[in-house]
């Protein structure tokens, strides 16, 4: 749905603007490639942030009392 909205946005303004919507065709492949680095980037913080949360509450989960599993009997 996301892409045929886009599509149709595209659609209109190729009908207004013609040289915008192909300077938008030709730009969006560069943007999206110099957009790469920013998502590694923020792949790794997000990866840093949970390491430190699990690292930071690790003597909680250490300390909390277990739940037993009790046998069924039938």
């Amino acid at each position: 749905m996301k892409l045929l909205f886009g599509f149709l946005l595209w659609c209109v303004l190729l009908v207004l603007c013609w040289p915008l919507a192909v300077l938008a065709v030709i730009l969006f492949p560069v943007i999206w490639l110099i957009s790469i680095p920013v998502r590694i980037v923020a792949m790794v913080i997000t990866a840093v942030l949970r390491l430190f949360k699990a690292i930071l509450f690790l003597p909680s989960r250490i300390l909390q009392p277990r739940k037993t599993l009790q046998a069924r009997t039938c």
